[in-house]
């Protein structure tokens, strides 16, 4: 018989300590992932649950209690995935973002989400995507990576392989295409909660999924696992009421909201933070608009917040998304690459105008950007240094 005490124990890690013990004790705690199960009952080993003797404690990672998890408060970025020439991923330009974004004092990172553009990645990329941002995080700030996969199984496969990387959450929105009962819809939910090695941040966002009730969200409170929710319905009621019903019962239920327009209100009536995609392009505003209304000087809060407005409708209206917010990113200096929606002649012509216009913007916030003419003068004082 051997002992493992780790945290979370995956399959691999089980190949590496396992030899030829039929039979493994195990701390009560320990999180068993979704490969790692088969791999006991492919090779027959016997699980038992029993708490450590001092003597016979594992010297490597050990479970942590509720209060040493990392807390998801502040922004976190929910960043774009930059392309090379021949629409890979580029590696290199994507690690240089990265570093950019923890330098400006973003909270947290958030990839694989709707701004990510997850669906257009294949499997490998989406594992990729987010081994890098791990690889030049290094545990600095939490990492909120989205598993929302086709079915349980191939969320639970990808929270396990998040698990090993250094990842200390997954996201999850409704299954998209099939429709599922509200029924069915907890149920899902249930069933990777008592299974995964990660926390749980459930995705509202009706404009592409269907909608996450709360009653539905109410009956998952039971499960620890499933530590908060975001919200981007762009519905700030929603979004209140969501507050008051279940920290009623979880206080320490994290709720995030996804809505840029609507980030100062949130955070003034209790909201953790945000995910919010114009902080991959204005990182230090949108990092200051959080702290200013958290500390109660809501006049420079609210100037930011509606100073913000024009830049994200240029970004969020008349382009396909996220190719407005890409194109941000691109007029703050990095190489964004091509798009891998494909475009009319007529929204790559609109792209070249709204970048100039972004510029504009920039520029009148006291940004220094490169190529802006003509801009209209607007004599707004700059906000930023």
């Amino acid at each position: 018989m051997i002992r493992i005490d780790d945290k979370v124990i995956t399959a691999e890690l089980l190949e590496k300590r396992a030899g030829d013990a039929k039979e493994i004790e195990i701390c009560p705690k320990s999180t068993l992932t979704p490969l790692a199960r088969d791999f006991l009952q492919a090779r027959q080993i016997q699980v038992t649950r029993k708490e450590a003797s001092a003597a016979t404690t594992s010297p490597g990672p050990t479970f942590s209690s509720a209060s040493g998890k990392r807390e998801f408060k502040g922004i976190l970025c929910p960043n774009i995935v930059i392309f090379d020439a021949a629409n890979n991923i580029n590696f290199a330009e994507m690690e240089r973002y990265v570093e950019w974004l923890i330098q400006a004092g973003i909270h947290g990172l958030y990839p694989n989400g709707s701004t990510g553009e997850f669906v257009r990645l294949t499997r490998a990329e989406r594992q990729e995507v987010v081994r890098i941002i791990a690889n030049v995080n290094q545990g600095r700030v939490p990492i909120l990576a989205g598993a929302s996969e086709g079915n349980v199984r191939e969320v639970l496969e990808m929270a396990d392989f998040y698990a090993k990387i250094g990842v200390d959450a997954i996201s999850l929105v409704p299954p998209y295409y099939y429709k599922m009962s509200e029924t069915s819809l907890v149920e899902y939910f249930s069933e990777i909660a008592r299974s995964t090695p990660l926390d749980i941040l459930l995705y509202n966002i009706p404009q592409f999924t269907q909608e996450l009730s709360l009653d539905a969200m109410e009956a998952l409170l039971q499960y620890e696992r499933i530590m908060g929710t975001k919200d981007s319905s762009r519905d700030l009621p929603r979004l209140i009421n969501t507050m008051h019903r279940l920290r009623a019962q979880r206080p320490d239920y994290v709720v995030l909201v996804g809505c840029e327009e609507i980030l100062c209100p949130s955070i003034l009536m209790g909201a953790s933070g945000g995910t919010i995609a114009t902080s991959g392009i204005i990182p230090e505003v949108i990092v200051e608009i959080y702290q200013q209304t958290l500390i109660g000087n809501l006049e420079r809060a609210r100037t930011l917040q509606y100073r913000i407005l024009d830049l994200i409708n240029l970004m969020l209206l008349g382009v396909n998304f996220p190719e407005g917010f890409k194109t941000g990113v691109g007029v703050r200096g990095f190489d964004v690459g091509p798009s891998r929606q494909v475009m009319s002649h007529e929204e790559k012509d609109y792209l070249l105008k709204l970048e100039t216009q972004i510029g504009c913007i920039l520029s009148d916030m006291g940004y220094s950007v490169n190529g802006p003419r003509a801009c209209p003068v607007t004599n707004l004082p700059p906000i930023v240094s």
